[in-house]
């Protein structure tokens, strides 16, 4: 796969149910597969730029900023994954581009694992990148050990700038809610319940989500298969965008 930048700006558009709003961003091609990318805890769609530059020739993309991130304006009140998914739902229904492939970074992983189980007639396919929470691990200075370490072992300097701008635009009174959230719910009881075909990729060197949990995570899925990137990790979708992608499309093309 050719790196090739989006050849048009996205469309952009905000869905609004009641107080809470989603940013939607999509780079439309008919006839494409369809392809929601859910960003994780702090960051925002453009996490996913890189990915986007590769996978968009031959996806019709849609990206968002989730409720209090990236550019989408804080609700009163923090939603919980499953509320996350319901909103996402309603917006993809909104959007008319169902049924898609559900790909989630990091907690973005819990929002597209609830989304395949809650509404599985929108969902034909899902990604779970560097998904988290690593149940041995559910702790808030575990969490924050884990991604410090991440750090420490040679996150590229491009990750960990573009990482603390958008975990700065979220702030930390914001932040701290949906953590709360986050590690509260519960992954590993929602993967049995998910029937669609499954992709779990990690970073080899992903601390925050360690290749036990993976392989977990496979066992809990009824139809799954595990990917690795070498010397990556949690943010590898951010400094590894070339190889991701062609991960995802060829294990789209493989059936």
């Amino acid at each position: 796969m050719n790196a090739t930048h989006p050849p048009h700006p996205p469309r952009e558009s905000r869905f609004i149910d009641g107080d809470v709003a989603l940013n939607l961003f999509r780079w439309e091609r008919p006839g494409a597969p369809r392809m929601l990318l859910v960003h994780g805890i702090g960051l925002g769609h453009s996490v996913y730029d890189r990915f986007i530059d590769e996978i968009s020739p031959s996806a019709d993309v849609l990206a968002v900023d989730l409720p209090g991130f990236g550019s989408c304006p804080e609700p009163a009140v923090a939603l919980s994954i499953p509320e996350l998914a319901d909103l996402l739902a309603a917006a993809v229904i909104d959007a008319g581009v169902a049924p898609l492939i559900a790909v989630g970074h990091s907690m973005g992983g819990q929002v597209v694992a609830e989304l395949a189980a809650r509404h599985p007639e929108l969902v034909e396919r899902v990604v779970l990148i560097a998904s988290s929470v690593n149940p041995a691990e559910r702790n808030v200075w575990l969490q924050a050990y884990r991604m410090i370490q991440d750090i420490a072992e040679g996150e590229p300097r491009s990750v960990v700038s573009r990482s603390t701008r958008t975990y700065l635009q979220a702030g930390p009174r914001w932040f701290a809610k949906q953590l709360k959230l986050m590690l509260a719910h519960r992954l590993e009881d929602t993967l049995p319940r998910i029937e669609q075909p499954a992709l779990v990729l990690r970073g080899a060197r992903d601390r925050v989500s360690p290749r036990r949990w993976a392989v977990r995570m496979c066992g809990l899925l009824p139809r799954a298969e595990m990917q690795q990137i070498p010397d990556r990790g949690h943010e590898a979708l951010i400094s590894s965008g070339e190889p991701v992608a062609r991960i995802v499309s060829d294990w789209i093309r493989s059936d």
